[in-house]
């Protein structure tokens, strides 16, 4: 039985942070993952770059034994229409699944009140203050790195595609430390200075 991973995609959304993770979810997890994805309606959504999605699921109809729950950014999580994503996230939290967020999608997860307990990151704790109002109280809690993972939600700031993508293999477990720390210096340091596995 395949673990199945939802990607929630908005439309405009940043293809690049969903591209790295779900390539990396396919070529290092063995067959053992499937990725889904979502959105508000079944409607298309197309990327910033005009890539353009047919979601599997709407917000009623994703099934609930997912394994994890991606929210990938883009240029539209502060309309008013995205608080329908609010009810799946906040289950996904309190289920205790993998619940990842990057760049205004880790900001929305603050507008949820799923940052409060947890340390993480986001663009700018001043925005993230700012747009989640009353619903954060976690500043004490923000760290000033590219990805941060812990209690199996990881955030990232919009610069951080391939260290988000590395926290959420680590904490699912795709695949060994090694082969994941391995396909992260490839794709980070370049196919000349990455250190090479040995034969």
């Amino acid at each position: 039985m395949k673990k199945m991973i939802v990607f929630v995609l908005l439309e405009q959304y940043a293809d690049w942070e969903a591209a790295y993770l779900s390539s990396a979810i396919h070529m290092l997890g063995q067959g053992n993952y499937e990725v889904k994805t979502a959105s508000l309606t079944k409607e298309p959504v197309s990327s910033i770059g005009g890539f353009h999605v047919v979601p599997d699921y709407d917000m009623q109809s994703i099934p609930s034994d997912y394994e994890a729950l991606i929210l990938i950014g883009g240029m539209t999580w502060r309309n008013e229409n995205t608080k329908q994503v609010k009810d799946l996230v906040q289950n996904c939290y309190q289920s205790g699944k993998v619940l990842g967020g990057i760049c205004d999608a880790s900001a929305f997860l603050g507008t949820v009140g799923v940052l409060n307990d947890i340390n993480h990151t986001s663009n700018d704790l001043h925005d993230l203050k700012q747009w989640a109002g009353k619903e954060y109280t976690g500043e004490e809690k923000y760290v000033m790195k590219q990805a941060v993972s812990d209690h199996n939600v990881i955030t990232a700031n919009g610069t951080a595609a391939l260290e988000f993508a590395k926290e959420v293999l680590h904490t699912l477990k795709v695949a060994s430390k090694e082969k994941i720390e391995e396909w992260y210096n490839f794709h980070k340091l370049g196919y000349y200075n990455a250190p090479m596995p040995e034969m």
